[in-house]
């Protein structure tokens, strides 16, 4: 019965084991699968889960369940015979069979294999009886072995005891007699070092033995060796020192001086000293070779010079240049070397020396373990305070030259060559970072690269501001020339002449082409300057990464310095010509007013949306900081093209106003003759307006006009346009009785529409043309105020308003206010008649038709 459960126990602990080592296993082979489910059935025979736990279930009350424990062997017969058939009966009992037989093998099976480890882990067992039986009999044997040594030794200790004392006395005296050998040696080993300069061999041996010497110094014998090795020392400090002031060593020998002579106790603050001033006279030599290639700083008077040739050219546009600028440039640097070779002179020579020197300083005074008496003095907090002020000190030096060398870069044609010099200046200074923490010499260095980059935005907007007034010179140039065609076909008029260009097979020979070729002229330079700025900015250049140049200088050095800048110069220096001009319209052609103002108008629409827009997308611009708003620009062209175009109606006013005034003011109104003809003056009127509304439809389109009348060119006039009212007012319209006719003439004007002279035009044609054309009617009528008609004066007045009214009507927005001021014109000539008398309008016609 006992074997009974040794083997169900040695079963379940097989399986156990087995089920253990399949659930940590990698791979699972065939054999190993087989036998999880053997264990899986019996598992599920003896009711137990996973854990080897006997599962909480409800027990099966079915006596036909045949794996429940009220299982009925006759009953479960009996229902397979009612429901299943002979066949399903027979199928049963063989799968039955097949289970009892698998059931039995796996039985057989797991007792053979739990027999088979039993046996052998019995075997072990008994065989590690067997090893420790051994193992003791070994360590018995051991300890009686240590036990006589222990005895022997202990034995051989108390025979030697007596010699040994004698032995160590010896030894002592030995040692004793090989020190007072080494002092009585020093001087003559001392002077031998000095005489081979193993300098280092000798400050060693004198620091062995200086404690020694001092000790004993009472006692004669070492006093005198003593005084010799002081003396020596003190030669070989000599020399020492004599070789640290030559200077004509290299570093190596430099440091090895300086630690020999903190070794002989010279004082670290003098010594640091000297070793900085001794730098210092190298570095300084650099220095003067750096100083060397630029040119000395100009005088003041030629300064002054300069500054007046440079204000002058960039003054009034008026005076003529011999050529027309293509591109932005400016006076070209005369130093000897470039500036990248230049700053790699600097970092090659100086920097590098620079970097050495720290680096030699810091291992002799900062970084060296200083042990005894030189540890207390606090030698690398002084040695540090000192190698920062000569750093400074230098460097400050070397920077001022650097500057200088900057201040002669004012060519802005390739701008690659300062970038990548100033990238090597900024990486170079890192190494100084590396080895001086704490130094404000990168801080200084990034600053420099900074007021660089600042004064380079500062130089491009100087040469777009000077290449856009030597393009106006240009345009002014060639709208002074006679030559120029406008549309196939030339116009002529006071002051309304477009020139064409003096020289040049491809210059413009028409206003849009001069406009076209001067907007993009201006846009070109914009870009071709971003692109140049944009180099100090580019990936792969170190300074690049500042904070500066990620944000300020691409906001505010860029955008609002250099762009907005330009643009505000741009509207201000068109508006500025609006202010030059006097009563008779100045010196500034009218052609360049309209081609400005459409300029501007061009730039407010979409130019500048354009600029800023390329601006912020290439320099990936992050508006931190408050920038100018593309609105605020576009209202500021705006207003540039609106003062710019009124002034140009102004000015094409007083000119026609001009011609008119002269031709009433120098004639004899009472006295002339009966008019047969037109006034010449009044055709060159209708010509020079004719030439006006060419000019100004070739940058602006046509506007909006009212609807005109079927007779607009042969309307008469409100006062003296029929023989009825000739008749009527012809009697009482004398001087004697002048109140009848200024009281229908201001009731006439109570119902008559205000007109402003002065006001602002919209941006089209009509409204330039009515501008223009009600500035000249009201001063023809001004004039005609002012004078005293007879009665072919009147007449002739009649005849010149109507021939303008044949052609004026046609400009105007509204034909009305021509006929209102013609009507104007005509009434007051008759109220300073002295006989009047108006002609008849068929004979009127006849004279407008023929001249």
């Amino acid at each position: 019965m006992g074997a009974h459960w040794l083997c169900c126990g040695s079963v379940f602990w097989s399986e156990f084991r087995m089920d253990g080592e399949a659930d940590g296993s990698v791979t699972v082979s065939e054999d190993s699968g087989r036998r999880r489910r053997v264990h899986g059935m019996l598992k599920l025979y003896y009711g137990l889960n996973e854990e080897g736990k006997t599962p909480e279930q409800p027990e099966s009350l079915d006596p036909c369940d045949i794996n429940g424990p009220h299982f009925d062997p006759e009953l479960y017969l009996n229902k397979l015979r009612r429901e299943c058939s002979l066949a399903e009966l027979m199928d049963q009992e063989t799968c039955m069979v097949k289970q009892i037989r698998s059931l039995d093998s796996d039985m057989q099976t797991l007792v053979y294999e739990n027999y088979n480890k039993f046996i052998s882990a019995t075997d072990t067992i008994r065989k590690m009886k067997n090893d420790f039986k051994k193992m003791e009999d070994e360590m018995d044997c051991l300890s009686a072995n240590m036990a006589a040594i222990t005895d022997f030794s202990a034995r051989i200790s108390g025979t030697l005891q007596d010699q040994h004392t004698q032995i160590t006395k010896l030894s002592g005296v030995h040692t004793l007699l090989r020190k007072l050998q080494f002092l009585f040696e020093l001087p003559a080993r001392l002077n031998k070092c000095l005489e081979l300069q193993a300098y280092a061999q000798a400050v060693s041996s004198h620091r062995r033995a200086r404690c020694v010497l001092q000790q004993y110094s009472h006692l004669p014998s070492f006093k005198g060796i003593q005084d010799d090795c002081h003396a020596i020392m003190d030669k070989l400090a000599q020399e020492l020192r004599q070789k640290f002031r030559d200077g004509g060593s290299s570093a190596k020998d430099l440091s090895e001086c300086v630690e020999l002579l903190l070794q002989l106790d010279e004082p670290a603050e003098e010594l640091c000293d000297k070793f900085l001033s001794h730098a210092r006279s190298r570095l300084e030599s650099d220095l003067q070779g750096l100083e060397a290639e630029i040119r000395p700083y100009p005088s003041t008077s030629a300064l002054k010079d300069a500054s007046a040739r440079r204000s002058s050219s960039a003054a009034a546009v008026g005076s003529p240049t011999d050529g027309s600028p293509k591109t932005i440039s400016l006076s070209s640097p005369s130093s000897n070397t470039d500036i990248l070779e230049f700053i790699d002179r600097g970092c090659n020579e100086f920097v590098s020396s620079l970097c050495l020197v720290i680096t030699s300083y810091q291992e002799l005074f900062i970084n060296h373990a200083q042990t005894g008496e030189l540890a207390s003095k606090n030698i690398p907090q002084m040695a540090n305070g000192k190698l920062h002020a000569f750093v400074d000190d230098l460097a400050a030096r070397y920077f001022s030259l650097v500057e200088r060398r900057i201040q002669e870069e004012k060519g802005v044609g390739d701008n690659s060559l300062l970038v990548r010099a100033l990238d090597r200046f900024h990486r170079r200074l890192q190494a100084v970072a590396k080895l001086l923490p704490g130094s404000a010499v990168p801080n200084q260095g990034t600053e420099i690269v900074i007021r660089a980059a600042t004064e380079r935005v500062k130089q491009y907007l100087c040469a777009l501001q000077s290449f856009y007034m030597d393009s106006l010179t240009d345009v002014r140039q060639a709208l002074a020339t006679p030559r120029l065609s406008v549309a196939g076909a030339s116009l002529a008029g006071g002051g309304a002449l477009l020139g064409g260009p003096a020289s040049g097979r491809d210059a413009p020979t028409s206003l849009p082409e001069l406009l076209s070729s001067l907007s993009a002229s201006i846009l070109n330079q914009i870009k071709s300057v971003l692109a140049s700025v944009h180099l100090f900015t580019a990936k792969d250049i170190t300074f690049s990464n500042k904070p500066y140049f990620k944000g300020e200088f691409c906001s505010q050095g860029v955008r609002e310095s250099l762009v907005v800048s330009f643009i505000k110069f741009l509207c201000q220096s068109s508006r500025q010509f609006c202010e030059s001009a006097g009563d008779k319209g100045g010196s500034t052609p009218p052609a360049l007013l309209l081609l400005l103002s459409r300029l501007c108008l061009d730039y407010e629409t979409s130019t500048i949306s354009y600029i800023l827009t390329l601006t912020d997308e290439q320099f990936l611009v992050q508006h931190h900081s408050p920038v100018t708003p593309v609105t605020s620009l576009c209202a500021e062209a705006r207003e540039a093209a609106q003062k710019l175009l009124n002034h140009y109606v102004k000015v094409q006013g007083l000119i026609i106003s001009q011609m008119l005034r002269k031709s009433v003011e120098t004639r004899d109104w009472v006295n002339t003759i009966e008019p047969r003809n037109v006034r010449a003056v009044m055709k060159r009127v209708v010509e020079d307006t004719t030439s006006i509304d060419v000019q100004v439809g070739l940058l602006y389109e046509e506007g909006v006009r009212k609807a005109h009348s079927s007779d607009s060119s042969k309307r008469t006039f409100s006062v003296y346009s029929s023989s009825r009212q000739q008749a009527r007012y012809a009697a009482s319209y004398t001087p004697s009785a002048p109140m009848d006719t200024n009281l229908l003439s201001n009731i006439h004007k109570l119902f008559s529409e205000r007109i402003d002279i002065f006001s602002s035009v919209e941006f089209n044609k009509v409204s330039v043309m009515t501008g223009i054309i009600k500035i000249s009617l009201k001063t023809f009528l001004e004039c005609v105020r002012l004078r005293t008609f007879g009665r072919y004066g009147l007449q002739q007045i009649q005849v010149d308003c109507h021939y303008l009214q044949m052609y004026l009507w046609r400009f105007v927005s509204d034909e009305n206010l021509v006929h209102f001021l013609l009507d104007e014109i005509v009434g007051s000539s008759a109220h300073r008649c002295l006989d009047p008398a108006p002609m008849e309008q068929s004979v009127i016609e006849v004279i407008c038709e023929r001249g």
